[in-house]
């Protein structure tokens, strides 16, 4: 079973998780005395108090006593950013443990809010698998044997944990405070400024502008003076050396001088102070060398989605701002010019043909308006992911009939072939964009999961143009033709209000005959985005595959993308680049997978092949780390090599000195990469929770949900390799790895100490992709071994013992590091405490395999 996102998610239940009738047995856990106990553990860090309490029909008082019998910490107090923000690994941890009706009251939701959110948020149930037969859990005291089985899990957890289980540290969600930040960390190393440098340290002041946006750029470019550089630089007129700000729009690039006692940066200014911030940190402090740079966008769009958004409708809900300021900063600082989140027609603007729509649209689009307004003030624009015309139930067809298009599960497309449908879709993007005029622009994907228009499920990632199933109209009519007029109708409707809106057409899912006859009908000012490495040949462990999903140990660009960016030249279309640089489904638990090499060669990939635009990430990947960095800095300079590219980010993070061995540390990194075994199943691979995800000596029985619920079904994990392969290649990646490790932590050792924190920080990711690459080894070789668990009942106790081993050193980086077990479509797949859980489970198993040999 090697299945892609579109092939896996369409597929019907009883197929996907293995069902013959009814709902399935709840997985049992005996390593807790109960389904009380059991319940009460899963939900200490993530539900409060009164509300566990409540669910059960418990007094919190007896609550805490079961804690305290578990030899828990002191119950955490959640806020209501973080209960905002935690509702799929509430729903995740309880799935299992008690019926939706309690989950429903635990989350405090209707039960419309619930249904809706495992339907539409980013397809949850499939996510999920089958819910289990559960009964509801009421509290009743816990019996003598039950005490007593708690109080050995308290020991455990005390002798084996101790002090780190109550020491202080970061609570969930940290991390959306520390890049919401607007401060900056000290990067001055007291060291002595390069020869002839300009020292910026006294004297210099920056000249004010009229430009408001540019008066900006120099407010934060005088406080990070102050903060990082501590020095101060401020913004007053007159002074003898003066730093100018000539902001130039639309300039694609900037022109820098740097003399003894002036520097002038004009043209895009922000990425200009974003260059002088990346020298003086290379520099160890606030200097500069004279001399002139220049630098012309190669990449003139790259734009990505917000770490820690919210996917279900961020327009609407304000609570949780996607790109607080502080977060927009950090992401320009990375070279990032764009940021993009979902969009529906249907909400966003008013109809008079289907007054169903536009419901609260006006909130949203002055949000909407809100934030384009802000982010323009780093130099960000905002887009807006369209997968439409959505799909519609058959009640909104009887109201509109002619409308009614090919069918998919219980939904109708609203047909593209009617000419009321396509000015409908005109008419909605011309309102937005006349209400938000500072929209960066759209970008489309027309064979999705969900169903949109006629031809959306008629065929996709094959040869063939596909068909309109049972549309009357569309069946008629050829694909390319149809789709073309959608997307025509679509730029129809940003002109009417944008000269210069970007717009981005996306070919997921297109198959090839449908590619090469579509693309020359587009209109000649759109784009066409492809995904870099897909359709890439790999061989690895002696099996050959083809990259069916994104990829970073992979490097593109694959035949796929090149093929449709060369019809796209031809017709005279701008070329645009899907990539995830910092990660994938091959690891997302981390922000950041720390192999800036092999960022670095697909940027020069991608540089030699032409390609204009970026889309930096999908979902997962929107962190400003290391790896982004890197991808800056072949931006605006076609002549980097990559080993320059490295070194310098190298530098700027850690320090002249620390520099060479962190980037032979990431070279580690990148070889061992390498060896990930890409096509296995990459959504159900357990490598996303590593070593949280639980042992079983016998089967569950159990298929995995997509990335959520792993559980032990090794064989479809592996796809098409051999079970021993993906095993071996696993054990070979986290032995290169931690090669790597051992270098990293050497260049800790010398890095300056205004360093220490980041490198400290890239260290936790570091070894956090080494537990986990570890672990899946681990795993598959006990689900494997487990078929005749007597005659290898000492390796599968070694595998336990070393599974516990892991989640004890991975228990410290979950709580210090709160990215850790974070993505932003899934929530956390584990918290610290789930970690704990797994050596009582494995602990657990080496009973029962002694028990085998008594």
């Amino acid at each position: 079973m090697n299945l892609t996102r579109r092939g896996f998610l369409p597929l019907p239940a009883a197929v996907v998780f293995g069902q013959t009738a009814g709902p399935p047995p709840p997985i049992a856990e005996p390593h807790f005395p109960s389904r009380l106990y059991l319940f009460i553990w899963r939900n200490w860090e993530i539900a409060n108090l009164d509300r566990i309490a409540a669910v059960i029909g418990a007094a919190p008082e007896q609550v805490l006593e079961a804690g305290a019998d578990l030899g828990l910490p002191a119950k955490p107090k959640l806020t209501e950013d973080q209960l905002r923000r935690i509702y799929i690994t509430v729903i995740r941890q309880n799935w299992h443990v008690i019926p939706n009706s309690q989950i429903i009251e635990l989350l405090g939701w209707t039960r419309q809010r619930f249904d809706f959110t495992l339907k539409e948020d980013d397809f949850l149930d499939h996510k999920l698998g089958a819910k289990p037969a559960l009964a509801e859990l009421r509290y009743a005291p816990p019996s003598p044997d039950e005490r007593a089985h708690a109080a050995r899990i308290r020991r455990t957890v005390r002798a084996l944990f101790g002090g780190a289980l109550d020491a202080p540290h970061p609570e969930l969600f940290h991390f959306v405070h520390e890049l919401s930040s607007t401060g900056y960390a000290s990067v001055r190393d007291e060291a002595a400024p390069p020869p002839g440098a300009a020292d910026l340290t006294h004297g210099w002041t920056i000249a004010p502008v009229a430009d408001p946006f540019a008066m900006q750029a120099a407010l934060r470019l005088s406080r990070y003076f102050k903060e990082a550089m501590r020095a101060d630089v401020p913004v007053k007129a007159g002074g003898d050396r003066v730093i100018t700000l000539v902001p130039e729009k639309s300039a694609r690039g900037f022109h820098t001088t740097v003399q003894a006692k002036s520097i002038t940066i004009s043209g895009d200014v922000w990425q200009g102070i974003s260059a002088l911030q990346d020298e003086m940190e290379e520099n160890g402090g606030p200097f500069a060398v004279p001399g002139e740079r220049r630098r012309n966008a190669l990449f003139s769009l790259r734009y990505l989605y917000s770490y820690f958004a919210l996917y279900g409708d961020p327009l609407a809900d304000t609570e949780a701002d996607p790109f607080p300021d502080g977060y927009i900063e950090k992401l320009a600082r990375a070279g990032i010019n764009g940021v993009w989140l979902q969009g529906l027609l249907n909400n966003l603007a008013p109809s008079r043909r289907f007054r169903e729509f536009g419901d609260g649209c006006e909130g949203r689009l002055r949000n909407l308006d809100t934030l384009a307004r802000r982010a323009a003030r780093f130099g960000v624009k905002v887009y807006l992911y369209l997968n439409e015309p959505r799909a519609q139930p058959d009640p909104f067809f009887r109201a509109h009939p002619d409308v009614r298009g090919s069918r998919h599960q219980d939904l109708w497309a609203m047909c593209t072939s009617h000419p009321e449908v396509r000015e409908w879709i005109a008419e909605s993007l011309s309102h937005i964009f006349a209400a938000v005029p500072d929209l960066g622009g759209i970008f489309t994907i027309s064979m999705s999961e969900n169903h949109t228009n006629c031809f959306s499920h008629g065929g996709a990632w094959r040869k063939e143009a596909p068909n309109a199933g049972d549309c009357p109209r569309c069946a008629r009519r050829g694909a390319a033709e149809v789709l073309a007029e959608l997307f025509h109708a679509m730029r129809e409707g940003v002109r009417r209000s944008s000269a210069s809106a970007e717009i981005i057409h996306y070919d997921w899912g297109w198959p090839d005959d449908l590619s090469a006859a579509m693309i020359p009908m587009l209109d000649k000012d759109v784009s066409v985005l492809s995904i870099s490495e897909w359709s890439k040949p790999v061989e690895r462990g002696g099996v050959k595959t083809r990259v069916g999903e994104y990829s970073i140990s992979v490097v593109g660009p694959g035949p796929r993308a090149t093929a449709n960016w060369d019809r796209a030249a031809k017709a005279g279309l701008a070329r645009a680049a899907k990539v995830q640089f910092n990660n994938t489904w091959e690891i997302s638990a981390v922000p950041y997978v720390p192999v800036p090499q092999l960022i670095a060669e697909h940027m020069e990939n991608l540089r030699n092949a032409g390609v204009s635009q970026l889309m930096a990430s999908w979902t997962c990947g929107g962190y400003p780390g290391p790896n982004l960095d890197v991808a800056k800095a072949f931006y605006t300079d076609a002549g980097i090599s990559r080993q320059e590219a490295v070194l310098g980010v190298a530098r700027r993070r850690y320090g002249r000195r620390a520099a060479p061995a962190a980037v032979e540390a990431w070279r580690l990194f990148s070889e061992a990469f390498q060896e990930f075994p890409f096509g296995v199943a990459i959504y159900i691979l357990p490598v996303q929770h590593g070593p949280a995800n639980l042992l079983r000596l016998k089967p569950t029985g159990h298929k995995p949900g997509m990335i959520l619920f792993p559980h032990d079904a090794v064989r479809a994990w592996c796809a098409a390799y051999p079970p021993a392969v993906v095993q071996s290649q696993m054990t070979r990646l986290a032995s290169r790895w931690k090669e790597g490790l051992a270098v990293m932590e050497r260049a800790a050792r010398m890095a300056p100490d205004s360093r220490r924190s980041t490198i400290h920080a890239d260290l936790a990711v570091a070894r956090t992709c080494y537990h986990h690459f570890q672990s899946v080894a681990n795993q598959v070789e006990f689900c494997l071994l487990r078929e005749n668990p007597r005659a290898n009942r000492r390796r599968l106790a070694a595998l336990a013992k070393a599974e516990i081993d892991l989640a004890r050193r991975q228990f410290p980086l979950a709580r210090q590091w709160t990215t850790i077990g974070y993505e932003a479509s899934n929530h956390y797949y584990y918290t610290p405490l789930d970690l704990v859980e797994k050596v009582l489970n494995c602990r657990q198993v080496i009973d029962q395999l002694a028990s085998l040999s008594a």
